[in-house]
């Protein structure tokens, strides 16, 4: 008597899908995870360093298709659609138990979509900002998952207002992993600074057309902050991006810039003061107590188009997570050196400094309490152990 093939193939495989760097870290703590929960389960997909680290089988490496914005998306879409080719095949013909996507919405609810159609659950980690942008996407959402994992508490409020009961704030997993663990003076040693010196730290992105829109000014206010105080510079590399292109541009920078890799968060811990493009950097220097100025700059086209449709006062996450600017937002033609140089002075003033430092403690606490990789890894392990329930019928 022939077997069903859904009852034949191996009920612990997963297929997870991050499209950037932020998303490969994360992927790699909930792999890890559910490993401890389950040392059998099998992980393939879209992915990068992190992810390739704690095991799984890449497909297809994020770092092909990072994009900044609606237009830079078009520039990048040969290497989106080899990435979605791949993936749905993958998906289609190995018929994972499972089927986990990291926010990069556009690309992963096509992939929700295909995988409601062969019976495959969906588990949603990071939900898309829904809140900042096509809040009727929500129901759309709701129809090709089985369970979300939120990371800010107001984003459970949002699905639940609209009837979507399979929604868990769990957590922001920053919260886990944003930590030094050695001294300021040990991790600027490490890196040939002067722990006695004022430092500042550039965090100029995680995609290309982010470095190449936003360090040239960084560099630009870090020669004229030079001039004004003795103060130190340090880059910390984002692993989406080869550090022979950042070597290139800090090259020719009269200011020595060191840049360093694989340890961000002591690095970071160890900087007085951030420059950090908007995104994920904005909450791990936020976690850190660090006052910032967060950057962002699109093509004209991009920023137009974001403006029509984007409903958000701020658009770094920190300041978003309090309701208030706490830090700076340099947008567009704000990003520039004398900008850079002039907010950073303000913040540097002692009592402006301590006043940022108690409202980013107050940021942490609002994302709860930590344990979100692993409370991600039960929500998942549920799903297979239904997923292999249904295949055994």
């Amino acid at each position: 008597m022939a077997r069903n093939s859904r009852a034949d193939r191996r009920p612990s495989e997963v297929m997870l899908v991050a499209g950037e760097a932020s998303g490969d870290a994360r992927g790699a703590e909930l792999v890890r995870n559910l490993r401890q929960r389950d040392p059998s389960v099998e992980f393939f997909g879209m992915g990068g360093a992190d992810l390739r680290q704690a095991g799984m089988r890449v497909v297809y490496d994020v770092a092909r298709v990072a994009s900044v914005g609606f237009s830079e998306l078009f520039g990048n879409l040969r290497h989106i659609w080899r990435a979605y080719r791949a993936l749905r095949r993958q998906l289609v013909q190995g018929r994972p138990s499972l089927l986990i996507l990291i926010d990069f919405p556009e690309f992963n609810m096509r992939l929700a979509r295909i995988a409601r159609r062969h019976g495959i659950s969906v588990l949603y980690y990071i939900s898309p900002q829904i809140w900042a942008w096509r809040r009727y996407r929500v129901r759309q959402i709701a129809a090709s998952v089985d369970a979300m994992a939120v990371v800010f508490p107001f984003e459970a409020d949002l699905y639940k207002a609209v009837g979507v009961g399979a929604v868990s704030f769990v957590g922001h997993p920053l919260v886990d992993v944003v930590k030094p663990d050695q001294d300021r003076r040990t991790s600027l040693r490490a890196a040939g600074l002067d722990d006695g010196k004022l430092t500042v730290a550039i965090m100029p992105g995680s995609r290309r057309k982010e470095v190449a829109t936003l360090l040239g000014p960084m560099l630009e206010a870090a020669r004229e902050l030079k001039r004004e105080q003795d103060v130190q510079f340090l880059l910390i590399r984002a692993s989406t991006i080869e550090r022979s292109e950042l070597e290139r541009e800090v090259a020719d920078s009269p200011v020595e810039v060191r840049v360093v890799e694989g340890d961000t968060y002591n690095m970071l811990a160890a900087a007085d003061f951030v420059w950090v493009a908007s995104g994920t950097a904005t909450l791990e220097a936020g976690l850190l107590g660090k006052p910032m100025v967060i950057t962002y700059r699109l093509s004209p086209l991009s920023y137009w188009l974001g403006r029509l449709l984007i409903r958000v006062d701020h658009i770094g996450m920190v300041n978003i997570i309090a309701g208030e600017r706490i830090v700076p937002e340099l947008i567009q033609k704000d990003v520039t050196a004398d900008r850079i140089l002039a907010e950073t002075k303000r913040m540097l003033q002692p009592e402006v400094n301590r006043a940022v430092v108690r409202k980013l403690e107050a940021v942490r606490e609002r994302l709860g309490p930590p344990g979100a990789p692993g409370r991600v890894a039960d929500l998942a392990m549920s799903l297979l152990a239904r997923s292999s329930t249904r295949a055994s019928r």
